[in-house]
């Protein structure tokens, strides 16, 4: 099962339990209780979730700071599996497309890239801020804003137009294919100013286009930094303004970081071998449950 919040894991949960199946959960980060709907998720878990965590015959952490959100689930850390995140190389693969900035509307400007959900858990909000206070040392650069509302475009959009820069921010909505791989290729930077995360995706997408990436250490991926592939910065406005700035004052550094983070996405986390581990997780689990019927 794959996240936590939602009824299929339900179905699933009970399908299993009247055919006396074994099931694998990865939350991938949903277990924290964060946002607009605690007082739901709180009751989710009271009727059901709990249950669903605590039946499951093996778990998967997408990263080790998610091990302490299974532990507060009465789940022991030596049940616990880390298996990352991957990326298939297939869907990045060089294509000719024409540039993102075309679309965009804003000639051959350079551009900070936001890619994600527009609500209030991934930030947003912190990210056009911190470019608003370091919008005039750098006027030639644009900050765009593609994923879907997640119930923050309005307000997003209210600080943009009373801001002096209007014309240098953009919400492009949803994209996908090759919109989505020409968006991080030509981007000069990819921000995720997330506040909680467990292991964010769109920094291996990023890496796969050799664009480099700044994050907040609620990403639950700090190793980008000790490689070399993007700067870490605390989930606030300054934090991010301060790595900005970092970021932009040097493109020479900026683009040997997206070489360093695309070596190590292709070392680390392509589905070739991230699927191979998955298979024998679930060969264990499977061996395991054959055991106890037998006994």
């Amino acid at each position: 099962m794959m996240g936590h919040w939602n009824m299929i894991n339900v179905i699933v949960y009970f399908f299993a339990k009247t055919v006396a199946k074994p099931y694998v959960i990865c939350p991938a980060g949903e277990l924290t209780l964060f946002g607009r709907s605690i007082i739901l998720k709180r009751l989710f878990n009271l009727l059901i979730g709990k249950r669903i965590i605590k039946d499951a015959s093996g778990y998967i952490a997408v990263t080790h700071d998610e091990i302490p959100l299974f532990e507060a689930y009465g789940v022991k850390s030596d049940n616990i599996i880390v298996i990352p995140n991957g990326v298939n190389e297939s869907d990045f693969l060089p294509r000719d497309s024409a540039p993102f900035v075309s679309r965009v509307g804003i000639k051959e400007s350079p551009y900070i890239l936001f890619m994600g959900r527009l609500n209030p858990i991934k930030g947003p909000d912190l990210l056009l801020k911190a470019f608003l206070k370091i919008a005039t040392r750098f006027p030639n650069h644009h900050l765009v804003f593609a994923g879907p509302d997640g119930g923050m475009l309005e307000e997003l959009n209210q600080i943009r137009v009373h801001s002096s820069v209007s014309g240098r921010i953009h919400f492009v909505g949803y994209v996908s294919g090759t919109d989505k791989v020409a968006a991080y290729r030509d981007a000069e930077l990819l921000v995720i100013p997330s506040r909680h995360e467990a292991m964010s995706i769109v920094v291996l997408e990023s890496g796969m286009l050799k664009t480099p990436v700044l994050i907040t250490n609620q990403c639950g991926f700090n190793d980008v930094e000790e490689v070399s592939g993007g700067i870490v910065v605390q989930a606030s406005v300054a934090g991010i303004e301060e790595g900005l700035c970092k970021a932009l004052e040097d493109p020479i550094k900026l683009q040997n970081m997206g070489e360093n983070l695309n070596r190590y996405v292709l070392k680390n986390f392509t589905w070739n071998m991230i699927g191979e581990q998955y298979l024998q997780f679930f060969n264990k689990i499977i061996n395991e449950n054959r055991a106890t019927q037998l006994r």
